[in-house]
């Protein structure tokens, strides 16, 4: 039978210290076909496995100040890749993590005494929803007129995972630690423009590949010809609206012209 969690990253477990239940919860989601990994709080035992995590589990400890290098870590992991972490443990444990990690990276939180079944239904149904074709599209948005850029961005995040960058340096700096499935551009830029950031990504063999729409206030001839040679995947007005973006990129990312 096909595993339906074939080429899925893995669940990430974390622990202060060895332990049975969180060796059990290991074991139970391996059962399941699902890769879990093991590691103890420490950043470079949790750089190992950055890229490959789809879900962060962390069993909390009454001294989880001594780990607060680690959270601060997994909270730009999780912020970053579009990932959400688990809490296992009492209230005041959950509370002293919440100040580092946001609530809105929190999937759940599962007290003590801890309901294995209640905890496995949860992952099941966060990797169901959340990975493979399921995961949510990345868009980054670069545009160096902030209050434009955050107005695109709530209008796009309930359906994307969406960064933001204020420069070309960076733009090139996020999608050297992060994936993206798409590049919204500003056209005019100081130090280096749109056609020139575009540019740069194109001759880059981790970025070239990665599909840039311009977002311009100008729609003259002269304009989108000059950056005709760079292909573009779009050449979008600034004064296009939500449902119009909206549209523009669902139709975009579902193949649609």
């Amino acid at each position: 039978m096909d595993n339906q969690y074939e080429n899925i990253g893995s669940i990430l477990i974390v622990s202060a210290s060895e332990s049975f239940l969180a060796n059990s919860l290991a074991s139970k989601i391996r059962s399941g076909g699902q890769e879990a990994v093991m590691v103890h709080y420490g950043i470079k035992e949790l750089e190992k496995y950055r890229e490959q995590t789809e879900l962060v589990i962390l069993f909390l400890s009454e001294n989880m100040e001594d780990y607060t290098d680690s959270l601060v870590y997994l909270k730009d992991m999780a912020s970053d890749l579009d990932r959400r972490i688990i809490l296992i443990g009492d209230t005041a444990e959950k509370n002293a993590v919440l100040k580092t990690i946001p609530e809105i990276l929190i999937l759940e939180w599962f007290k003590r005494p801890l309901v294995m079944d209640d905890l496995i239904k949860c992952i099941r149904k966060y990797m169901e929803e959340n990975t493979g074709e399921n995961r949510k599209k990345t868009v980054l948005i670069v545009d160096d007129d902030i209050t434009y850029m955050r107005t695109v961005y709530e209008w796009l995040k309930g359906s994307y995972h969406v960064g933001m960058a204020s420069s070309g340096v960076q733009a090139i700096s996020y999608l050297a630690r992060n994936k993206a499935d798409l590049v919204l551009l500003d056209y005019e830029m100081p130090v280096a423009n749109g056609p020139q950031v575009l540019q740069m990504l194109k001759n880059d063999t981790d970025t070239g590949h990665i599909p840039v729409m311009f977002l311009t206030g100008h729609g003259d001839r002269g304009s989108v010809m000059s950056v005709v040679g760079l292909k573009p995947a779009d050449y979008l007005l600034k004064t296009i609206d939500k449902a119009k973006l909206l549209e523009k990129l669902d139709s975009f990312f579902k193949g649609g012209k």
